[in-house]
């Protein structure tokens, strides 16, 4: 596209195609934390779509696109009206309301991530210029022989509009405080009696009649009011309490943990293809190398290697939905995160001595690292995000937080191919290819030292979200006493293995 533009040729023409990729990148990780926020005040349906429709704005902008800088504007514009990736890991979230569901729900962005990978660029090379691909069916005289990439860039338009109108009628506002039902409560201080046998068969959005002694199901908790019940039961005083910090060092350190791991995983894929494309070092001899003189890259065509990506989509479906879910049941989400965090470096350290395997053992060293690297980076990328959902102080803090991961692995995604590419060119000129891997293994080794300055909560916390909205603030002199009781589920957020106990208490006055 950049070399019909007239822009560069040759090794220049892959300059400025990075420019336009890392300008979606750069404007989304400007804008990310703004569309969190929006979406912790005017709901997450809402910024949802306006995302799908500002990208479907930017793939028919640069579709048709009459040269270089107006495609480079429709892809800023599409990152910064794309807020969609920390608004969809906040709806999940909200969505799931058992830990034990949350690696399998966190799997599935990724999973369909990768199915994009493999469906994304078949449609690009199947429609792009289409009037010399399918010259019966669009003439070059017409409209898609004037824009050569405009009939990849409809199609993908018409499957966001239909994504967009589809969300409209069906797509469940997932905001607690955005639903039609729904309170937030804390008691601060409570006269509990002595919890009842754990209820059964009560419906997500059961009512309650504060009021009446009845019984009412809540099905999340949440603190945003405080309500202080004297220890005597005899006046209950409501007090609004401050909005909750939602960058705490916890949340921050996760999310410092997100953007170092988006940088290294970045470059992996940045600089895969490159090695194994580039050519073998004249001379090349197995065994004749030091870990300071590892020239060249493994000398594949350009065919054997898009099949060798395309194999490493298929690798990462299958990591994503059998040994994920399995790993996280099995040593919990912190211990997994700790796990693949403290290895990731064996990722990229072995990378480079592919090139001077023997010939008989290349594609033997490629799937090996392959393998490794996807069961390391597909494991890490969801269970953080279920780490950050679980370090939110609070659901109305949730998107603003969410915004900000999105925002930093937007700025990591920027900043990563420019790097390693320079390195990997740097390593060329000094025969040794391998300082651009390293130079990932050393962000990856960074990324095992901050795991220290990672606080890990500790401790049960209960949150109560009923069926209605409601405010009750008794007068002794009129009201006889009521009791109000409360099912409320105790999740420790941060166990290995999930453990939920529901009782019954009473708050009585």
């Amino acid at each position: 596209m950049v070399k019909d533009f007239h822009m560069a040729n040759g090794s220049d023409a892959s300059f400025y195609a990075g420019i336009l990729i890392s300008a979606f990148s750069l404007a989304e990780a400007m804008t990310g934390m703004f569309w969190g926020s929006l979406s912790d005040r005017v709901g997450r349906k809402p910024v949802l779509l306006c995302g799908c429709f500002g990208t479907m704005l930017s793939l028919l902008l640069v579709g048709l696109a009459p040269n270089f800088w107006v495609a480079l504007a429709g892809r800023a514009l599409g990152g910064a009206l794309n807020g969609n990736i920390g608004v969809i890991q906040t709806m999940v979230g909200e969505l799931v309301k058992r830990p034990e569901h949350e690696p399998r729900a966190y799997a599935i962005m990724p999973f369909v991530w990768s199915i994009g990978t493999i469906i994304g660029p078949a449609i690009g090379g199947l429609l792009a210029r289409p009037s010399e691909s399918y010259p019966s069916l669009f003439p070059s005289e017409g409209l898609f022989g004037r824009f050569p990439y405009l009939l990849p860039n409809l199609v993908c338009s018409v499957l966001l509009l239909l994504s967009i109108i589809g969300g409209w009628f069906f797509l469940q506002e997932t905001h607690p405080e955005m639903q039609c039902h729904s309170i937030h409560l804390f008691f601060e201080h409570t006269s509990a009696e002595q919890p009842l046998l754990a209820t059964s068969g009560a419906t997500a959005n059961a009512g309650v009649d504060l009021r009446a002694e009845s019984y009412g199901t809540f099905n999340q908790v949440s603190i945003h009011e405080s309500w202080d019940v004297m220890e005597d039961g005899t006046s209950i005083a409501w007090k609004k309490s401050q909005k909750p910090k939602a960058f705490t060092w916890r949340v921050t350190m996760l999310v410092i943990a997100l953007a170092i791991f988006t940088y290294h995983s970045m470059t992996y894929d940045h600089l895969l293809p490159i090695f194994l494309q580039d050519e073998k070092s004249p001379g090349h001899s197995p065994g004749h190398h030091s870990l300071l003189h590892i020239p060249g890259g493994v000398g594949l065509s350009t065919q054997t290697v898009g099949m060798i990506m395309s194999t490493d989509g298929i690798i990462a479906l299958v990591i994503q939905s059998l040994i994920f879910p399995a790993l996280a049941s099995w040593l919990g989400v912190w211990r997994l995160f700790v796990v693949v965090t403290i290895l990731h470096p064996v990722a990229y350290f072995m990378v480079p001595f592919v090139a001077i395997l023997p010939q008989n053992l290349t594609f033997v060293g490629i799937y090996a690292c392959l393998i490794v690297r996807n069961i390391l980076s597909i494991i890490d990328y969801p269970v953080l995000l279920i780490l950050i959902k679980q370090a939110s102080p609070s659901d109305s803090v949730l998107g603003k937080i969410n915004g900000l991961a999105a925002s930093a692995g937007a700025a990591s995604r920027t900043i990563a191919p420019p790097i390693a590419g320079f390195l990997y060119s740097t390593g060329a000129e000094v025969e040794c290819t391998a300082l651009a891997w390293w130079g990932s293994c050393f962000v990856a080794l960074l990324g095992a030292v901050q795991l220290w300055f990672i606080q890990r909560k500790r401790g049960s916390s209960a949150t109560m979200a009923p069926a209605v909205t409601c405010q009750y603030v008794p007068v002794p002199e009129q009201v006889p006493n009521d009791i109000v009781h409360i099912i409320v589920t105790d999740y420790d957020a941060d166990a290995d293995a999930a453990q939920a106990d529901v009782g019954i208490a009473s708050v009585s006055q």
